[in-house]
């Protein structure tokens, strides 16, 4: 055997592509294009059957202007001077109260929107809102009602179906879903379409229209409202916004007129308590002067009069302010019994203490309507109470300070009271005592006289209360639907349809465990690659052959000129191993056709069947094996015993495995084996051993010592990725002979991935 330390072949060489690296990655993928133009297909016809199904959505519009003092929108009417303390608008606060549960809650009651009504047409079912022949009201449900549709027929036209039951119409009906009623709002008959009814919770459908209502400002410094919202029925969204700019008046005039009627209140009470004193006082005067016969007072005594009834107006003024401050502070410290109610704030003007009156109501205001969508412990609700909190000390410490201020002028009042009254007393007695029954009947009378005009004002205001907001635009629908946008649909739909199959692709490609390019093999090991054989389904077992040019023909005789077999001057003989790391990689084909294209150079070349376990080439001729290698190496038979031409190749002969012996392995390793190569090496130029995989039996390893070169088969799609430490294992233990890769069934478009130039196929127009 002559061994050698180099190789005797150049390394495979590959092309540099000059395609770019997005091309590269991309073509994997193009070569399953008919996948991706049935996914597409199948997905447009996806959106075409979702628009048919889909009920187009319209939107609903309308527009509300507020008063607000901010931006200059407050109308100066006549009445607006009689106003006492009433909360002031902002947008920002109105937008949350149009947006609340709570008003929504009201339109959901008032136009019994926890029920739908459908109607089947023919690409699924459409809602119905007017047209609906019947009104179904639910007096008490069971949790079942709303799992499911009702399905509703008409069989005559006084009653009617509900999931196949009957019941009569416009009565109280007892069903196993709960109590309710169905009233006709048209004529009923047998030919009635039969329907659908969805019935809600009243949570549910309150937050169903919530979440498609939208209040926004037209800009930043404008206090005009745009709603809009959006609803397969016009008539029904049309209704809706109606519905809830009216209940926003209606609560808004309501929070006035609250605040009015307190008000009210407090100086009905005060004029009774005043209308009982001045009452008493003027029986006095008059009993005084009838019992004394006095008509009139002095000059002096009337200067005297005059200035302490000014004192005195001064003072009641004092004193009224006082008990609207105590009243005020009662309300505040008992609020929490009173949540939404508005203190009354007569005689009051301080701007402070009225902006803080104004923030607590607000403020209570927004926790009312909060507290009914969420529990005490919300946070949002916490934050809201401790602001509350705050805003109380604020009303608490500004009430504190006005009573000090205003005690100091009642005091102030009191004491030049006393001084006066010091002068009084030098007045004559008789005179005195009817100056003072005459100032206190004047005091009163002040005081009623102030009281009556109050209340009259406050009477007007009461009756003329109006809102604070105009509606600009009614309710108006779109003329045509906004929703589903056909050109969008039709995009995502499209775009689902390009993913499912890259994704699918690019999965596979992540799961694989199998060699699928050059690059899997160059990462991990450092052997050199001999060449590669691109993928056929159906290949014959010899396509070398003197007129095949075939394109696996060409390399193969590509592989056999990267031997450098015309290099070779000396006439020594080589002997190549073939194997592989598993079963069905390849090596028997490329073995039998490399030593085809050798002979065909009319260089003697033989091949030997090494894979007693699995024989294959004997097969392909029908080649006798009854005798062959294995009973050579048993002593049983002679070279020329063995020795089969393979027919149609005159310089080319097989020697086939022969039976099969217990011990292949064993046979193998003894000296015979030997002897066999050196006699094949003064009879043939090339000697191929066709070997067993190394990754299942260890006779490659056993012969491996006898080649001169061995190349190991990699099949794409076949090998698994593990072998290939293994392979670089033994290369780097030299366990074989130069050792080089052959790189077999590169696969379809992956064959542009290790860059066959596709031009130099067509020049030669290989089949």
């Amino acid at each position: 055997m002559a061994s050698k330390s180099a190789h005797s072949y150049a390394n495979y060489q590959v092309v540099e592509s000059q395609e770019s690296p997005l091309r590269t990655y991309l073509l994997p993928y193009f070569r399953h294009w008919p996948w991706f133009v049935l996914s597409l297909a199948l997905a447009l016809a996806g959106a075409y059957a979702y628009l048919l199904y889909k009920q187009p959505i319209y939107r609903i519009q309308a527009s509300l202007m507020l008063q607000d003092e901010k931006r200059g929108t407050v109308d100066n009417t006549p009445l607006k001077e009689l106003e006492t303390y009433s909360p002031k608008k902002a947008v920002e606060n109105e937008l949350e109260v149009i947006h609340s549960s709570m008003l929504m809650d009201r339109v959901v009651t008032n136009l019994h929107l926890d029920t739908r009504y459908y109607r089947k047409a023919s690409f699924g079912k459409r809602e119905i809102y007017g047209d609906s022949p019947i009104w179904l009201l639910v007096e008490s449900g069971k949790p079942e009602l709303y799992k499911k549709m009702l399905e509703v027929s008409f069989p005559s036209s006084q009653s009617i179906q509900i999931n196949n039951q009957t019941y009569p119409l416009n009565q109280r009906i007892q069903t196993p879903l709960g109590t309710m009623r169905v009233m006709t709002r048209k004529p009923i008959s047998a030919e009635t379409a039969p329907m659908l009814v969805q019935v809600m919770p009243q949570a549910a459908a309150v937050g169903l229209y919530l979440g498609n209502l939208k209040a926004e400002p037209t800009s930043k410094t404008s206090a005009v409202i745009h709603l809009t919202l959006e609803d397969p029925v016009p008539q029904k969204g049309e209704a809706i916004l109606n519905s809830l700019i009216n209940e926003y008046n209606q609560a808004a005039i309501a929070d006035k007129s609250k605040v009015t009627a307190n008000t009210l209140k407090f100086i009905e009470n005060r004029l009774n308590m005043v209308s009982s004193e001045l009452s008493s006082v003027e029986r006095n005067v008059e009993q005084y002067k009838s019992t004394l016969g006095i008509t009139d007072l002095s000059s002096q005594a009337q200067t005297m009069l005059q200035t302490a009834q000014q004192n005195d107006a001064q003072l009641n003024q004092v004193t009224i302010q006082l008990a609207a401050l105590n009243d005020l502070q009662e309300f505040v410290n008992d609020k929490s019994d009173k949540r939404g109610s508005t203190p009354a704030t007569v005689g009051l003007n301080d701007p402070a203490l009225l902006g803080q009156i104004d923030k607590l109501s607000q403020l209570e205001l927004k926790r009312k309507e909060l507290i009914q969508t969420t529990s005490e412990e919300n946070p949002n609700l916490q934050i809201i109470d401790n602001q509350i909190k705050d805003t109380k000390n604020n009303i608490e410490h500004n009430i504190k300070t006005m009573k000090s201020m205003l005690s100091r002028s009642q005091q102030q009042y009191v004491a030049q009271n006393q001084n006066l009254e010091s002068v009084i007393r030098k007045i004559p007695k008789q005179e005195r005592t009817l100056m003072d029954i005459t100032r206190q009947q004047t005091i009163k009378n002040n005081l009623y006289t102030y009281l009556l005009q109050k209340r009259e004002e406050m009477a007007v205001t009461f009756a003329a209360t109006i809102s604070d907001s105009r509606t600009i635009d009614a309710a108006k629908s779109s003329i045509s639907p906004v929703k589903p946008v056909g050109i969008v649909i039709y995009a995502l739909f499209g775009l689902v349809g390009l993913l499912v199959p890259t994704a699918a692709i690019a999965g596979k490609r992540a799961m694989n465990t199998r060699v699928m390019r050059r690059g899997d093999v160059e990462e991990v090991t450092q052997v050199p690659i001999m060449g590669e054989v691109m993928s056929k389904k159906h290949r014959d077992v010899l396509v070398v052959a003197p007129n095949n040019r075939s394109v696996i023909a060409e390399q193969i005789r590509a592989i056999r000129t990267n031997l450098n077999i015309d290099k070779h001057d000396s006439e020594e003989s080589q002997v190549m191993l073939f194997t592989s790391s598993i079963s069905g990689e390849g090596k028997s084909f490329l073995s039998l056709n490399l030593g085809a294209s050798l002979a065909l150079l009319r260089q003697p070349t033989v091949i030997l069947e090494m894979d007693m376990r699995m024989p294959r080439l004997h097969q392909s001729f029908n080649i006798d094996n009854s005798i062959g290698l294995s009973n050579y190496l048993n002593g049983e038979a002679t070279i020329g015993e063995i020795l089969k031409p393979i027919p149609g190749y005159p310089n080319y002969f097989l020697i086939p495995s022969g039976p099969l012996p217990p011990d292949p392995s064993e046979l193998l390793s003894g000296p015979a084996i030997k002897q066999l190569l050196q006699s094949l090496r003064q009879q043939f130029r090339y000697v191929i051993m066709d070997a067993p995989p190394v990754g299942v039996v260890t006779d490659a390893q056993i012969v491996a010592p006898y080649a001169d070169s061995t190349l190991f088969v990699i099949r794409h799609g076949v090998t698994p990725l593990q072998s290939l430490k293994m392979l670089n294992t033994l290369y780097r233990e030299q366990r074989f002979q130069n050792m080089s890769i052959i790189l077999n069934a590169v696969g379809g478009s992956d064959a542009s991935a290790y860059h066959f130039n596709h031009g130099y196929k067509n020049s030669y127009s290989y089949k």
